[in-house]
């Protein structure tokens, strides 16, 4: 769902770390291994990528990357349709969310198994988390964002507020956003309140409140769903109180991002898109939570995964992507494109940290939401489900049903999904 972030500059190219034997030997005949990797990047961010590629397969001739670009809109009919013809490709880079559904497409490598330990200790838990299905490491992260909080530091200051002290309890945001509209006229703050076509952009941004509210959205097996609690109907009635109150007006997202409203939940991509030609003067903060609940946001970006094609392949993948998530890639991918590191040593090292500082300051409150982010559930089913979730939500949110009686019909909608499988 983030197809806005694909139009950030792409990563650039350092270092070089082959896992042993794998490219000096390639296949064990003198030839290089071809890895064929599948990804829907486009513009720049595809041709940095292919460059990127150049440089490893120049300074390893035991394996040969080569690319294809595949529309996101069409990669996983495309992705299915070889699975049929059995000319699945090596690699695939997809959305975190697919990880799942591509699981049952193909077998996928055990990428514990590959990858060095001291690689995959040092990945964001929430990424291998996620990445990790009936215990094997399936995926691995090779980018990452989160949704914090923006705000609009012109309306900000004619409202009377501090544009350099954002708000960091939902009390002060609600309180924020109503002096904006009175002051203003404008929406204080932007929600996310149609389930559209597939429901997910509601649902991705409820769950960050929902989990700092101290409730989770399914259960830890992904058996049932486990919203429909105090917790819950905290979170909803948040949302519900925003929209009655005026500063979050039902089926209007996107006024904070045309310079007409106060704020907004808001990824770490509109950062780097907004670096160089900023629509107005904005600011950025960790997403306000309740003064009695937890810090928390929601993790996108893109996981790659190894389909076992043959040993030969899935290990020169693997070196590959060993060389990929090394820090100093990671660093200088992270930097080029605006992502987040999926490293943990990155994200909290000085040299990446004074990067930010210096030259792109407004991504420090996103960088540091990685120590407190959450991964959407990571199951095949979780399309329907999402979508079965905000169409019931998003009854309360226009007012046509309670808050109670909305997530009851939200968790029998999310149930019927899970039992029909």
């Amino acid at each position: 769902m983030h197809r806005r972030k694909l139009a950030a500059v792409a990563m650039g190219m350092a270092g070089a770390l082959a896992l042993a034997g794998c490219a000096s030997s390639g296949g064990g005949s003198g030839e290089a291994t071809t890895v064929t990797i599948w990804h829907y990047w486009d513009g720049t961010n595809a041709d940095t990528f292919d460059a990127m590629v150049d440089a490893y397969n120049a300074s390893h001739s035991g394996v040969k990357i080569t690319t294809t670009n595949v529309p996101n809109a069409d990669f996983l009919t495309k992705l299915r349709a070889s699975a049929t013809s059995k000319t699945l490709p090596d690699v695939a880079i997809g959305d975190l969310v697919w990880v799942p559904q591509i699981a049952q497409i193909g077998s996928l490598a055990n990428l514990s198994d590959l990858l060095p330990a001291e690689t995959v200790s040092d990945i964001n838990p929430a990424l291998t988390g996620f990445g990790t299905i009936a215990g094997s490491q399936v995926s691995v992260p090779v980018s990452a964002n989160n949704l914090g909080y923006m705000y609009n530091k012109t309306l900000f200051e004619k409202a009377g507020l501090d544009p350099d002290k954002p708000p960091t309890t939902w009390d002060e945001l609600k309180a924020d956003a109503k002096k904006i509209l009175d002051a203003t006229g404008m929406p204080g703050y932007d929600l996310y309140t149609q389930a559209g076509d597939n429901g997910e952009g509601l649902t991705w941004n409820f769950q960050v409140n929902l989990w700092q509210a101290g409730g989770q959205f399914l259960t830890a097996d992904n058996s049932a769903a486990a919203f429909n609690t105090p917790q819950g109907q905290k979170a909803l009635q948040y949302w519900v109180d925003l929209i009655s109150s005026g500063v979050s007006p039902y089926a209007r997202w996107g006024e904070f991002e045309k310079g007409q409203g106060g704020s907004a939940q808001e990824g770490s991509w509109m950062v780097g898109i907004w670096a160089a030609d900023p629509p107005f003067e904005f600011g950025t903060a960790q997403v306000p939570y309740p003064k009695d609940g937890t810090p928390a946001t929601n993790l996108g970006g893109e996981q790659a995964m190894v389909f076992q094609n043959s040993d030969a392949k899935a290990k020169a993948a693997a070196d590959f992507l060993a060389w990929f998530l090394e820090p100093a890639q990671v660093t200088e991918w992270s930097e080029k494109t605006g992502m987040l590191p999926v490293l943990t040593s990155v994200a909290t090292g000085d040299d990446y940290l004074s990067w930010v500082d210096n030259t792109q300051p407004r991504l420090r409150p996103f960088v540091e939401q990685m120590a407190v982010a959450h991964a959407r559930p990571n199951t095949p089913l979780y399309p329907q489900i999402s979508l079965a979730f905000a169409q019931q939500i998003e009854k309360a949110l226009a007012g046509e049903a309670s808050v109670s009686d909305a997530l009851a019909a939200a968790e029998k909608a999310v149930n019927a999904v899970i039992a029909k499988g």
